[in-house]
């Protein structure tokens, strides 16, 4: 009962997040590292070596761990999700044996474009053919079809296309925020560079302050002292003469 319950919700349209996903944190991946490590150094049997039954001895392992441990690859080579089942090695699925090709190997952007003009023609001469004469709609119907599947197949095989230059786009915007993020830290070098230099000129300037200061002072004291000197020795030249 419990394994028809488990398959019923695997093959669901939309099943839901399996109970085990609460065992992949990062305690149990370290401890799992760990026991992998461990039996490599005991075994001698690399990492790239070991066999989904090898793998750290499944059976060793506490049953939070085992579930991180990846399982082998279906017999069968197929996979099920969402419901439907798909070949592990799954390629480019080619035009229908009734469907004629509409552009030529290897296609370029401006065939998409074209049989997008095509869909939107076909479509209207559909349109006059149903309001006209009702009868003759299957002709035009199945040029719609290949149409259709033409474009769809286009639209497949453009999807590495697709990927690179989302690759391409995203590296682009990585390397934008990196300078951008350069050129902040320069600006702000440049400014705490010019604070520091403010600050380096007024302690100079003080220091000579202080120094001009300090001369205008001494100059001062040493003036008085000789006014004191020569008062008294004008004291002692009247008492003496």
């Amino acid at each position: 009962m419990a394994d028809q319950q488990q398959s019923g919700a695997v093959s669901a349209a939309f099943p839901a997040p399996p109970p085990f996903y609460k065992y992949f944190t990062e305690q149990n991946l370290e401890q799992l590292k760990e026991l992998q490590d461990k039996y490599q150094s005991e075994t001698g049997v690399g990492a790239d070596n070991r066999s989904h039954n090898q793998s750290t001895r499944l059976v060793d392992l506490p049953p939070e761990l085992r579930y991180l441990v990846p399982p082998p690859l279906p017999p069968t080579g197929k996979y099920r999700s969402f419901g439907e089942e798909h070949d592990i090695n799954a390629s480019l699925t080619s035009l229908p044996e009734d469907t004629a090709q509409l552009y030529p190997n290897p296609p370029k952007p401006q065939h998409l474009l074209k049989i997008t003009r095509s869909l939107l023609l076909n479509f209207l001469e559909m349109v006059h053919i149903l309001a006209t004469n009702p009868k003759d709609y299957p002709t035009k119907w199945e040029d719609l079809r290949d149409l259709f599947r033409n474009a769809h197949q286009l639209v497949n095989e453009y999807r590495p296309h697709q990927a690179r230059e989302s690759l391409i786009l995203m590296m682009e915007d990585q390397v934008k925020r990196c300078r951008e993020e350069i050129r902040g830290v320069k600006e702000m070098k440049r400014k705490v560079e010019a604070i520091l230099e403010g600050l380096g000129d007024e302690s100079l300037g003080s220091i000579e302050d202080s120094r001009d200061q300090r001369e205008r002072t001494m100059g001062e004291m040493e003036e008085k002292q000789r006014e004191e000197e020569k008062t008294v020795w004008e004291i002692l030249a009247q008492q003496l003469g």
